[in-house]
């Protein structure tokens, strides 16, 4: 696996020598600053290539950007309205940019109107660091209570409407601001996040959307971009739903193994793959992620470790971020299909034998707990699960401790 870490760019407060002391070899980065939609040009794309090659004092940094996360596919094209073409032909064009400065794998995904979600960005844990969580009861607060969705109560047992309620009436105005502001806080660094009223607005939209149609519509997304991506030498690789099941009555398409196998046939290419995401899928009890690594593997192409405790056995619960070899994803077993992965990749002479992969998201621990960086992305954290993962791949490939050739 090929060490990788997302910045987020110069405003970033995990630094470019941070990463370099933390010892990684590329970084995965994005244009957070274009809008949704727009081309990404080679000016941009070189600007920020030149800012990961420099360190503070100016010195070359010998890192290079690597990975692409994310490309967003803009809410037209999910929904095929308003601008959706011209969106189309902007991200071709935005793939060929990026192949011609060199880059060959964008992660993206087709989460519609919300990204990955959290009611607590900062959950204290035991050993007094925190961590992001998701709370179903205060989840299902917000959508009742403060968003007042249409047919919301449907979605939700006569237990936890309950709960919810009272929720939501032990609330502070000050605590219903902030997890209004959670759920709506958008990709992390990015220029733009929702209001109430552009949530409620975007909700209507996908009145008509279900499963299915959104399904459809990421099949004809693909049936245009992935002949581009096959013609320039890019390897796309689509994110999993952040929570892997539905919220707001809003579809998921990417949750579990059948949707990602679904896809996979539906536009057959190499280079339509896949980003395996441990914690996000993890959230789910019948997601298999050594599994899935094992039998889907040929077309991973970047990998997210981190790992989550469910808080109960159903498919859809509450779960907190946890250490990286703890909670509920046997991380060792997952790092065993990825060794497998590439060594079969390099047998049969893959030039993309090695996967990147990066040490995904982190209890905020030590002086991350002052730093306040990008929710979910602290320094040392990261850092820790980067040496608990590293320590793991090294005796997985050691010649006198790891897996038989």
């Amino acid at each position: 696996m090929r060490q990788t870490w997302r910045w987020f760019g110069p405003r970033d407060l995990v630094s470019i020598d941070d990463m370099l002391q933390a010892g990684v070899e590329g970084v995965v980065s994005a244009l957070h600053h274009l809008p949704t939609g727009a081309v990404w040009s080679p000016e941009e794309i070189a600007r920020r290539q030149a800012e990961i090659g420099r360190r503070a004092d100016g010195r070359p940094s010998s890192l290079a950007w690597e990975v692409v996360e994310s490309l967003p596919v803009s809410e037209d094209i999910k929904k095929q309205k308003g601008e959706w073409r011209a969106h189309l032909a902007n991200y071709r064009a935005s793939l060929k940019n990026l192949a011609e400065a060199g880059l060959e794998v964008v992660c993206y995904n087709f989460m519609p109107v919300l990204d990955w979600t959290r009611t607590d960005l900062a959950f204290r844990v035991a050993h007094g660091g925190t961590c992001m969580r998701f709370d179903l009861a205060d989840f299902a607060a917000f959508d009742l209570h403060i968003l007042a969705r249409r047919g919301a109560a449907e979605d939700y047992s006569e237990a936890l409407r309950e709960e919810a309620a009272a929720r939501f009436a032990a609330m502070s105005a000050e605590k219903r601001e902030r997890l209004t502001g959670n759920i709506a806080f958008g990709l992390p660094g990015a220029a733009e996040s929702l209001t109430l009223d552009d949530l409620r607005a975007h909700l209507d939209e996908y009145g008509a959307i279900d499963a299915g149609t959104l399904r459809a519509h990421f099949v004809a997304f693909l049936e245009e971009v992935v002949p581009t991506a096959e013609e320039v030498g890019i390897r796309l690789c689509c994110h999993p739903d952040d929570p892997p099941f539905p919220l707001l009555g809003l579809p998921r398409v990417m949750s579990t193994e059948a949707d990602y196998a679904a896809i996979m046939a539906a536009v057959d290419s190499p280079a339509n793959g896949i980003t395996l995401c441990s914690g996000s899928l993890g959230a789910r009890p019948d997601n298999d992620l050594p599994g899935m690594m094992q039998r889907l593997g040929d077309r991973v192409h970047f990998l997210h470790l981190r790992n989550v405790t469910r808080e109960s056995g159903d498919t859809r619960g509450s779960f907190h971020e946890a250490e990286h070899l703890g909670g509920d994803t046997d991380m060792v077993a997952l790092i065993a299909a990825v060794v497998r992965e590439e060594r079969r990749r390099a047998t049969s002479g893959r030039a993309d034998a090695a996967i990147p992969m990066r040490p995904d998201h982190g209890q905020d621990i030590l002086d991350d707990l002052k730093r306040r960086a990008q929710p979910g992305y602290p320094a040392i954290g990261r850092l820790k699960g980067l040496a608990e993962l590293r320590g793991i791949m090294t005796a997985m490939t050691h010649s006198e401790l790891g897996l038989p050739q």
